[in-house]
């Protein structure tokens, strides 16, 4: 059972990116999933989740209109969005999947926004 979590990297501020977590042993659609990240010296905090069934999606007040999560079921897969990121976007970002009171943790993958 592994949730993998790929697709940071360096971009400039305004450029995107698309994050992936990847699950592998399960079914990521019967879990809700969470994007999170914690930038240094900061806690970590959500970013962004969807849930199962009628893939309702929230976001952080910080990245609503910039980010879009969203479900493959066929690579089982959530991706993040990110467009328009900036500077404070600067992070690792965690997946997690969670459901009945378990949950997995994907490895982070680091973001940096900067010129």
């Amino acid at each position: 059972v592994q949730l993998q979590a790929s697709g940071g990297g360096l971009v400039q501020p305004g450029g995107s990116l698309r994050l992936s977590c990847a699950a592998s042993g399960f079914t990521l659609d019967y879990y809700a999933v969470g994007w999170f990240r914690q930038a240094p010296g900061k806690e970590r905090e959500g970013v962004s989740f969807i849930s199962t069934g009628d893939g309702r999606t929230s976001y952080a007040n910080s990245v609503k209109g910039r980010f879009t999560i969203s479900r493959d079921s066929a690579k089982n897969t959530v991706y993040l969005q990110m467009d328009s990121l900036k500077p404070e976007d600067t992070a690792v970002y965690y997946c997690n999947a969670i459901r009945n009171g378990v949950d997995y943790w994907g490895k982070g993958t680091l973001v940096t926004v900067s010129s």
